[in-house]
């Protein structure tokens, strides 16, 4: 045995060997020829862009975006409070969905914390400072909490109280700003009836743009005409919790199918999809509650934020935030697959499915504008957390032009922002344009 290996041990060498000498005999020798390294792939939305770090991936930021509150007459104190929803009809019609006013305050210059520690700075450099999500009325976002308790909660248990009229005002819920971001309509006529909105849309199967906003502390979907003159439906019973067919607990976003029906997603304290048809009669449900942080079972969810509907199949995507996961049902809610975020934590802010069939989201924890085939996989990811215009901190809507332009409500900023695609970019890094069928 030992001998098979050694003659077989020496053949392998004299064929190496033999190899290598042939190709020394056959190739011409060259001196001082240089080692070829191969060029790493780039990965820059721009190819060939030189110093890009692609802060704001394949898009530039047009500063200045839109018209500040402040400018308005007898605003000069006050500017915009969380911004929690953003949809642009047209490049020169696109409505923002606020949490009302906030005080115009400056940066306050960067001061030492000695009651805290010695080394404590605020605020941070080049980071924001003021998180509009928290000081925009009411306090209480998130899973397990009641609506009723929501000015409570901002108000605060303990002095000093916030007070509204002075720490927020209950003021421009809904605007519509132009392409340049000048504002050209005001739907305060609206403010009283919403307590915290959440998200606003046109129905891309609607002929007659009526403009829908959900409200998660009303438990109620409100529908206006095109021109905000008329309140034409109401979808749910204000102010009262539920989970059948006239009551949401808590409904955050909403997403249509190719014939019109639509989904909602119910939401921050419900834990299923609600199915209407185009007139808004409920038709069915899915999903029940789970175990928030690990359920693995298909059908439970938690904190449902976001739903979105993939046109081409009918395959509804639902974002289960807190279980860290995608799920993915048919059109009557049949559970057909799902995929998991691959970060810990992460904190998906919704789902949207544009007419390039892919997944856009955004995740609140790493500050990335995230998209994915729609089996999960990682096409590209930008965005990073800074005071200064093209970053991104606390993404909760987003929405897309005809033109391709793409525009951002950011809940913690109290920013909202408006991007035109980069010169060059590539197109796949890009997020999809709307999908339209009833209107252009």
């Amino acid at each position: 045995m030992r001998k098979v290996l050694t003659i077989g041990l020496t053949l392998a060498v004299g064929l190496i060997a033999g190899g290598i000498g042939r190709q020394m005999i056959d190739s011409p020798v060259v001196e001082n020829e240089p080692i070829l390294i191969s060029t790493p792939t780039m990965f820059s939305a721009v190819p060939d862009a030189i110093g890009a770090q692609d802060i704001s991936g394949p898009y530039e930021v047009v500063e200045g975006w839109p018209q500040d509150l402040a400018t308005l007459p007898d605003h000069s104190e006050w500017t915009y409070g969380g911004a929690r929803g953003i949809f642009a009809e047209s490049p020169d019609r696109v409505f923002l969905l606020g949490g009302g006013e906030l005080p115009n305050l400056s940066r306050p210059q960067r001061r030492q914390l000695t009651d805290i520690g010695p080394n404590v700075l605020f605020p941070v450099g080049g980071l924001p400072w003021r998180n509009a999500n928290q000081a925009t009325p009411p306090g209480n976002g998130g899973s397990g909490l009641e609506p009723a308790q929501g000015m409570e909660a901002w108000r605060g248990s303990e002095e000093p109280f916030r007070e509204l009229g002075v720490d927020a005002r209950w003021h421009h819920m809904i605007i519509v700003v132009n392409r340049d971001g000048e504002i050209i309509e005001d739907w305060t006529q609206w403010d009283h009836m919403f307590k915290r909105p959440h998200a606003i849309y046109i129905s891309p199967y609607d002929p007659e743009k009526r403009v829908w906003v959900v409200d998660d502390h009303s438990h109620a979907i409100y529908i206006f005409s095109n021109d905000g003159s008329q309140h034409l439906q109401t979808i749910g019973t204000p102010n009262e919790s539920g989970a059948d067919a006239t009551h949401f607990n808590r409904p955050t976003f909403v997403a249509w199918g190719p014939d019109g029906s639509f989904y909602v997603a119910d939401g921050y304290n419900g834990t299923r999809v609600a199915k209407f048809d185009q007139d808004g009669n409920f038709l069915l449900d899915f999903g029940q509650a789970g175990n928030a942080g690990s359920e693995t079972r298909p059908g439970y969810m938690n904190n449902i934020h976001g739903v979105a509907v993939d046109v081409d199949t009918g395959r509804v995507f639902v974002n289960d935030r807190a279980n860290h996961r995608i799920q993915i049902f048919d059109a009557d809610g049949n559970y057909l697959s799902e995929w998991s975020i691959n970060v810990r934590p992460s904190s998906l802010h919704f789902i949207e499915i544009n007419d390039d069939g892919h997944a856009v989201v955004f995740d609140r924890n790493t500050h990335k504008m995230v998209k994915y085939d729609l089996e999960g996989r990682l096409i590209y990811s930008w965005g990073t957390i800074g005071n200064f215009p093209g970053t991104l901190w606390g993404v909760h809507g987003i929405a897309t032009d005809q033109e391709g332009n793409l525009y951002v409500a950011e809940v913690d900023s109290g920013r909202f922002q408006k991007f035109r695609p980069r010169p060059g970019a590539n197109p796949a890094t890009l997020i999809g344009k709307p999908i339209y069928s009833a209107w252009r």
